[in-house]
């Protein structure tokens, strides 16, 4: 059991106007109207610090907070080595299966919460998917977080990863430029993918080694579009082994009910490389691959 969580939100026009029972239910579906409503009744609702009543209506400004109790959450590896480490800049090495983020009933078990036990104003700066394992860059202080964000809009962060991919690639290097964008995806109403209305992606692949039926690759990727690395290799024909979600073309199956968080797939984020903010200098961090299957295919 986790410690549980309290949501906070400004009121914005959106929600200006609204009834307190009916925002909620209508923002935050995971919930029905019934039960948002016996939770403003038992006070688990504030409305500017105060318990409200489910009719009250709400206006721009207003500080709405509502308070999730405790809950277990899904199990995720805790163990979070540390690469890197000075008084500016955190490198640590994400374990597959551990979320980045809070979200989809994740709070704690976390990157980010993990991180924060080890050093408590440290922060990643960019995420990897929840079965993507790797290093992940982090800032210490708030000047080091705007530099490396402004080294990421820079697109001047170097991000090396390792993939396991199906087939035969005809050349050992080669680029990918297929944009990406959502599309329709009934699962999830929308889903990122190959688009030809998507925004500009952009990917160089080296194959370090043929396999069989499949090879491994270091991929570069110089965008950071949503699941860029496992769009584009199915989008060139080559979808990493094991994926469930994208196939050949770079788009989910037809009728397929795969999410993008589901397992199955190999991918690794090898190297990081920065201008280091406080001393300029370049750095470059490395991550052991941590797969049998990759390690293998060394």
């Amino acid at each position: 059991m986790n410690e549980g969580y309290t949501y906070r939100e400004r009121i914005d026009g959106r929600g200006a106007g609204q009834r307190v029972d009916r925002y909620l239910s209508g923002r935050y579906a995971h919930s029905d109207h019934a039960t948002w409503c016996a939770r403003i009744a038992e006070g688990s609702v504030l409305v500017d610090g105060a318990r409200c009543l489910a009719d009250a209506v709400l206006r721009a400004g207003q500080e709405l907070a509502w308070h999730r109790p405790p809950w277990t959450e899904p199990d995720a590896p805790l163990t979070l080595p540390v690469l890197y480490s000075d008084a500016a800049v955190m490198v640590v090495d994400k374990p597959a299966g551990l979320p980045t983020l809070a979200g989809g009933g994740f709070l704690q078990h976390t990157l980010q919460h993990q991180l924060r036990l080890v050093a408590p104003t440290a922060a990643p700066v960019h995420r990897l998917g929840r079965w993507t394992s790797g290093a992940v860059l982090c800032a210490v202080t708030p000047a080091a977080a705007a530099a490396l964000t402004a080294q990421f809009k820079a697109r001047s962060i170097q991000k090396r990863y390792r993939a396991l991919a199906s087939g035969s690639p005809e050349q050992d290097v080669f680029g990918i430029d297929v944009p990406i964008g959502p599309v329709p995806y009934p699962p999830l109403g929308t889903l990122h993918a190959a688009s030809p209305d998507g925004r500009p992606a952009s990917s160089r692949v080296t194959v370090v080694r043929r396999g069989a039926d499949s090879f491994l690759a270091d991929v570069f990727i110089a965008t950071g579009r949503p699941h860029q690395i496992r769009v584009h290799l199915a989008a060139a024909g080559h979808p990493l082994v094991g994926d469930p979600l994208y196939v050949a073309g770079g788009r989910p199956a037809p009728g397929g009910t795969a999410l993008p968080g589901d397992p199955g797939y190999l991918l690794h984020a090898a190297e990081v490389g920065f201008d280091h903010p406080t001393s300029g200098e370049r750095a470059a961090v490395s991550a052991p691959a941590p797969h049998e299957q990759l390690q293998a295919m060394l």
